[in-house]
């Protein structure tokens, strides 16, 4: 399964000419492409689909998301690269 998950940007930063940032998505915290959002500032909810942020959300619904996919046991499977086997 490959979802779109919510994270708060924690961090912006340049890596060789691309923009990265650290990405909270409820405790794990994973580095991130932010070249598509461009607009996205630290403390930001933003939606990643492999490794890319693709959008912004609002809080909100960002936390209700994260909720969903924790009571539906998804967020590790789509967390942790184990799962990528």
């Amino acid at each position: 399964m490959c979802l779109g998950v919510p994270g708060q940007i924690k961090e912006v930063y340049e890596l060789e000419g691309v923009r990265m940032g650290k990405v909270n998505f409820g405790g794990i915290v994973k580095e991130v492409c932010l070249e598509y959002v461009p607009e996205a500032v630290v403390g930001d909810y933003t939606i990643v689909h492999v490794g890319f942020a693709i959008t912004r959300l609002d809080e909100a619904s960002a936390l209700e998301t994260l909720k969903m996919f924790e009571e539906l046991g998804v967020l590790d499977e789509e967390l942790n690269p184990e799962h990528l086997e």
